[in-house]
């Protein structure tokens, strides 16, 4: 493992034993990751002795908000500046809070979303929900490599456009949309640019000119149930939950420590290592790529995130090579639609025909994973794979 001190391999091997070893190679760290140890160490003893409520005011609760305004900075200092940082229980409700901003727009004439065909439920579901408030809801299509082109965007968005969401990094097929320029035509309109950025953060550049980022710990080797909205200044977001006016009126709740603290330290984590990480992630993708030769990458194979490969091979079926494959933890699709039954979408949105999704597969590496691990996992993928196909 390609890693930058003793102290990281320590911990590498603090997550290998405590967490993985009694568990499959574990290969879908788009769907969570495991939670690092030092993040598991900042967080105890906010489960265990610092029980205080960070919204009292006495030292207990001060002492507790205290921790939970510094996991704000962290969590801040992967974000752009000119902009507040909010807790959110997950992503999905800070997508929910940001959609919020067109309301105020609305009433100057704005009533059109545009969402890219690719994004996340979150964003999709959202966006459609609003129709019921008068708005009318453009789903816009992606290239065959999964990139949005931005002539047609230009098109599409015009003076009556609300806002735009793009997501930075595809949690299914890895691609990474020019969010940037996606921005700057939507500021042309006087549209807002929502981005979900869950799979981007802490990994790539996130863009400065966006109106509002949603993130989640979970993603980035951070305890699940806590994520954040950020949004820049200047940006009205009504509330989404009421009650006692926490987290400046716009989502009442009390807040937990631990999970901020948890947060902070996991986002802290991926600035000190970014070099690092990035280096092992580069070594585990080289090897993944030249161990799946047969197979097809499913969208852009340059303008991608390398900790995701999204691969398909004609006649497999997936559904029985998970079976199979009992000893790698890896995905057919998104972790949030599994079991439902529906064909990915956002592989149906590279015009993929439903036999291609379905001999599908997506690996995702981590901080955490091994060479030994994509060697192993390749090995009895594709020696499964050739069972089927003989």
């Amino acid at each position: 493992m390609i890693l930058s001190s003793s102290g990281n391999q320590f911990s590498a091997q603090r997550v290998r034993r405590n967490v993985m070893a009694k568990d499959p190679i574990y290969l879908d760290n788009q769907a969570t990751t495991p939670l690092a140890p030092e993040v598991f160490d900042v967080m105890v003893p906010w489960l265990r002795d610092n029980f205080g409520n960070p919204h009292s005011a006495h030292i207990l609760g001060r002492k507790a908000a205290a921790a939970v305004e510094v996991a704000r900075e962290q969590v801040a200092g992967l974000l752009p500046k000119g902009g507040k940082t909010l807790f959110m229980g997950s992503a999905t409700e800070a997508i929910n809070l940001g959609f919020g901003a067109v309301h105020a727009l609305q009433a100057a004439g704005r009533n059109k979303i545009i969402v890219l065909d690719s994004e996340h439920a979150a964003v999709r579901d959202t966006a459609i929900s609003y129709k019921k408030h008068g708005f009318m809801v453009e789903r816009h299509a992606v290239g065959p490599d999964g990139i949005a082109s931005l002539e047609q965007l230009r098109a599409a968005i015009d003076n009556s456009t609300a806002l735009v969401a793009a997501m930075l990094v595809n949690n299914e097929i890895g691609v990474i949309q020019p969010v940037e320029a996606i921005a700057d035509l939507a500021h042309e309109k006087g549209a807002l640019m929502l981005c979900d950025v869950v799979q981007g953060y802490g990994r790539v550049l996130i863009p400065s000119n966006i109106d509002m980022a949603a993130i989640s710990a979970h993603k980035i080797y951070g305890p699940k149930g806590v994520g954040a909205l950020w949004v820049r200044d200047g940006i009205n977001l009504p509330p989404l939950i009421y009650g006692g006016g926490q987290e400046q009126g716009i989502r009442s709740g009390t807040l937990s420590p631990a999970l901020c603290v948890g947060f902070g330290q996991a986002a802290a984590l991926c600035i000190e290592r970014n070099d690092s990480d990035a280096a092992h992630i580069q070594t585990l993708s080289d090897k993944a790529r030249s161990s799946f030769t047969d197979w097809t990458v499913n969208g852009s194979c340059n303008l991608r995130y390398l900790g995701n490969l999204n691969i398909r091979r004609q006649g497999v079926d997936v559904g029985r090579l998970m079976s199979d494959v009992r000893g790698v933890a890896f995905s057919a699709g998104s972790a949030c639609a599994s079991g439902s039954g529906r064909p990915s979408h956002v592989l149906g949105a590279l015009g993929l025909e439903p036999a291609q999704i379905k001999s599908s597969i997506r690996l995702g590496f981590g901080r955490y994973n091994s060479l030994e691990d994509i060697e192993m996992a390749s090995k009895f993928i594709n020696e499964a794979v050739e069972v089927q196909l003989t």
